[in-house]
């Protein structure tokens, strides 16, 4: 294909937060040209890329490429309202040209762009490989066949072989519509994903044995969620912070908050699992319940999962909304609320979410 040479719509870092909706759609937009333009970049091989093509290009919710661009623009926004204007108007007047301040905003940002790629590439293939006969033997994911039925199973493992190492690849290559990658921001990058990401597929293979388990605690069923679906999580909005300049308190809240954020989202797909429909889902309803897994609902019941998803949505909005309020905002931004901070908007729509 041919790749445009402009691919770059507002930046979600540098447009004024009013709602979730346009935050999200802008983001979305990105991601979409971002991946077309990897792809490019990748050159590989039918039908490899055709299924890579499919599988990242269905109707996902998105959530962890969400929660780089929140975590970046919340960071980004509260740094720049914590600032003096005496001291950003003395940073104003030091700077030769105002374009060299654009471009290394740009930079940053882009760096963004790149860890936000990286978390959707890892997530996907998390998906087509857990959905291979030989894992969870599921045929329909994102809405649509998943990827050994649509191709075949060599082909769809070799799709999320490579999809793995793109997400690594993607934050140091040299790719058209990105500014060149910052290497120091680029090696936080990779100290923060690579673990996480060894600890997601430890996460599953404990999942996996537990499948086989009669005598699995609830404490035991955590331990196995918070690697296999909250270590993404965590990274995801670590990478985000870490592109925004987040100071070491700001990284510690934020770790926080995805730590309770990552284990909310498994509790809410256990009670979503056994509540709605394959069609608002995506994916087969009441697939836990035919493979006997060990869920929260299986422990607690809905009602008592419902309630305890909330509590750890509340601790995770805490975590953030300390450090976030803890600066000297603008007397027009006393208060640091969900309707004009993007990752506390996002929280509010992970936990309303239906599918």
């Amino acid at each position: 294909m041919t790749v445009p040479s402009t691919l770059h719509p507002t930046p979600f870092g540098f447009i004024s937060f009013d709602n979730n909706e346009q935050f999200h759609s802008t983001v979305r937009e990105q991601l979409a040209q971002d991946i077309d333009v990897l792809f490019a970049y990748a050159k590989l091989p039918s039908p490899l890329v055709d299924a890579c093509r499919y599988v990242m290009t269905g109707q996902g919710k998105l959530v962890r490429p969400l929660l780089v661009a929140s975590a970046f623009s919340s960071i980004t926004a509260n740094n720049n309202n914590s600032l003096k204007q005496t001291d950003i108007q003395q940073k104003s007047s030091e700077q030769n040209d105002g374009l060299d301040a654009l471009l290394e905003s740009n930079a940053d940002y882009d760096m963004a762009r790149r860890a936000a790629l990286a978390v959707e590439l890892l997530h996907t293939y998390s998906l087509v490989h857990d959905d291979l006969p030989c894992m969870d033997d599921d045929d329909l994911r994102r809405g649509q066949p998943t990827a050994h039925i649509v191709f075949d199973e060599a082909t769809a493992l070799l799709a999320g072989d490579v999809l793995q190492t793109l997400a690594f690849e993607v934050l140091t290559a040299e790719l058209p519509t990105f500014a060149p990658y910052d290497s120091d921001i680029a090696n936080q990058l990779l100290a923060i994903f690579a673990p996480r990401a060894r600890r997601m597929v430890s996460g599953q293979m404990l999942d996996l044995n537990a499948e086989a388990s009669d005598s699995i605690s609830q404490t035991d069923l955590e331990a196995i969620h918070r690697d296999k679906t909250g270590a993404l999580i965590e990274a995801a909005m670590l990478m985000g912070g870490v592109c925004a300049g987040a100071t070491a308190p700001q990284r510690m809240a934020l770790q926080e908050c995805a730590q309770h954020i990552g284990l909310a989202f498994q509790v809410q797909d256990d009670i979503l699992d056994v509540t709605t429909s394959t069609d608002t889902l995506g994916k087969p309803a009441g697939s836990d319940e035919k493979l006997d897994k060990s869920t929260y609902v299986k422990f607690m019941g809905v009602e008592k999962a419902t309630d305890y998803a909330q509590s750890l949505f509340n601790d995770g909005r805490t975590a953030i909304m300390r450090e976030l309020s803890s600066g000297e905002l603008s007397s027009e931004n006393e208060k640091t609320d969900t309707d004009n901070d993007a990752l506390l908007a996002l929280i509010e729509w992970l936990w309303s979410r239906k599918k």
